[in-house]
């Protein structure tokens, strides 16, 4: 773990686990909500608070999709369910290129067959820097193409946030995709009655595990018991957001995305938001957190 400060502001980074951000506090009162999912076996029953989707976000149908005349079968890396999820940058252990009290830079190569090709079938090289300020935190996620081929890339951020009884979330989108039961997308419908979150309101209403489209590329949480607000800014590539809130938990995760679910077995689909990064190309992402008193 290597830590990073700014003012009363505290940022615990876990390069072994994947990239991921351990713990963020500021004068000792959680922003994000570290979380152990037994699903996720690769973090080895360690709680991570956020951590990158490289490369790509949320989940391929059974693992299985074809590309450049090419078939490719993908590991099961979610516990029982038979889908694909979050790519595997989470699973890997980063390195850690420069440290600073306020900035760290963390970087991954994934070359098969020298590392698991089942995790993903082409070469990458992902980096991440995170910034601490004291009124907040910068996320920088780039991916470049180190294969002799072209792939396709997506990308995202999955930070958890805590759930106390008056939190309340706003962000503007078109639409959104139903889910089976399968957790894939079904159909997209437009964001209207429990879908809305314009204006800002408590969460509340059925769960959720959906990604929405067409967002403004700002979402807004708010918990007026701790005097506390927090802007998620995320501009292109990330033109979908994944809003998870399951029952019962202490915590919800907001989802800056890039693409939508499954969407490299949806060439159909006009704004799916995959990209086919060209040999030695980079994609390049950036998420910024503000922090504000009430």
């Amino acid at each position: 773990m290597i830590e990073l400060k700014a003012g009363p502001c505290t940022l615990a980074l876990r390069p072994e686990l994947g990239g991921a951000v351990g713990t963020w506090t500021r004068e000792h009162q959680a922003i994000l909500h570290p979380v152990s999912d037994p699903k996720l076996v690769a973090q080895r029953g360690e709680a991570v608070a956020a951590y990158p989707l490289i490369p790509f976000s949320n989940r391929i149908a059974n693992g299985r999709f074809s590309f450049g005349g090419e078939d490719f079968q993908l590991d099961r890396n979610f516990g029982g369910e038979p889908n694909a999820i979050h790519g595997n940058a989470w699973e890997r252990p980063w390195a850690v290129l420069e440290h600073t009290p306020g900035r760290a830079l963390l970087a991954l190569d994934h070359a098969p067959p020298r590392d698991p090709p089942g995790q993903w079938p082409f070469c990458y090289r992902a980096e991440i820097e995170y910034a601490l300020r004291e009124d907040g935190m910068s996320v920088h996620i780039t991916v470049r193409n180190t294969d002799r081929r072209p792939q396709p890339v997506g990308l995202g951020f999955h930070p958890f946030f805590p759930r106390d009884a008056d939190l309340e979330l706003g962000f503007s989108a078109e639409g959104v995709w139903e889910s089976g039961p399968d957790s894939l997308p079904r159909s997209r419908v437009p964001v209207e009655g429990d879908w809305r979150f314009s204006p800002m309101r408590p969460v509340s209403g059925p769960a959720l595990d959906n990604c929405f489209t067409g967002w403004n590329h700002a979402a807004f949480l708010r918990w007026p018991s701790r005097g506390l607000a927090l802007t998620v800014t995320a501009m292109a590539p990330f033109g979908h957001l994944v809003v998870f809130t399951p029952p019962g938990r202490p915590y919800i995760a907001v989802e800056p995305a890039s693409n939508m679910t499954d969407a490299i077995n949806h060439p159909e689909i006009e704004d799916r938001g995959l990209v086919i990064l060209q040999p030695d190309a980079v994609l390049d992402a950036r998420v910024e957190f503000a922090l504000m008193r009430l």
